[in-house]
């Protein structure tokens, strides 16, 4: 029996992706988080094989939330369910060290087969995405946003999602001013202004939703 987690903010989201999996007699949902905090502090008390991902929610999330699973659970494998398209999205999440990943258009057998593959220890790519992360690649690189430190992707990824200097100092364990740091080197590197020209950034190359 394949036990997992369900991670997504959206309740909706999880409901029906427990409803899909019912149909599965093979595959338990053994709980569900809404953030990146609860779905660590559920692994400690979880017995739980595989861990169903979403990209962007509030606090811990994407490749930072990714590599706290790793670090903390290496024997867990994570599959990431994901609204991005993107080959760079996916590139990041596999090189953070999740197994598989998977967009959210996709068929429910897909979903099932994917969960399958990695619980059993191998890899999974959406066929949508294969072919974006081979002829795509050159091109995703040259993408501003692909020429940032992983520290300033992490400050990136905060602040188009919302949160202020301060707030990512704090959860970050870092001073204010190192973050600030971060955000203006971030910002030269990407040639913006503002946080505003970050979120448009971010809606225009699909990094979050609009």
């Amino acid at each position: 029996m394949i036990r997992l987690i369900i991670t997504d903010d959206h309740a909706i989201v999880r409901h029906g992706l427990k409803q899909i999996l019912a149909l599965a007699p093979d595959i338990e949902v053994a709980g569900e988080a809404g953030d990146g905090q609860e779905l660590l502090d559920l692994l400690g008390r979880t017995d739980c094989g595989l861990v169903l991902l979403d990209m962007n929610m509030p606090g811990i999330s994407g490749m930072e939330l990714i590599g706290k699973v790793r670090a903390s659970y290496p024997e867990i494998p994570i599959l990431v369910l994901s609204m991005h398209i993107e080959g760079s999205v996916a590139s990041r999440a596999l090189k953070a060290g999740a197994a598989g990943y998977l967009t959210k258009d996709s068929e429910p057998e897909a979903l099932v087969a994917a969960i399958r593959k990695v619980a059993a220890g191998g890899r999974f790519i959406d066929p949508v995405m294969v072919e974006t992360l081979v002829f795509d690649g050159d091109a995703d690189s040259s993408l501003p946003h692909q020429r940032l430190s992983e520290r300033e992707l992490q400050v990136f990824t905060r602040l188009v999602a919302g949160e202020t200097v301060s707030e990512i100092a704090d959860k970050l364990f870092l001073s204010v001013k190192t973050i600030s740091t971060h955000k203006f080197r971030l910002m030269q590197k990407m040639k913006l202004q503002t946080t505003s020209d970050l979120v448009r950034y971010a809606v225009r190359h699909g990094l979050i939703e609009g």
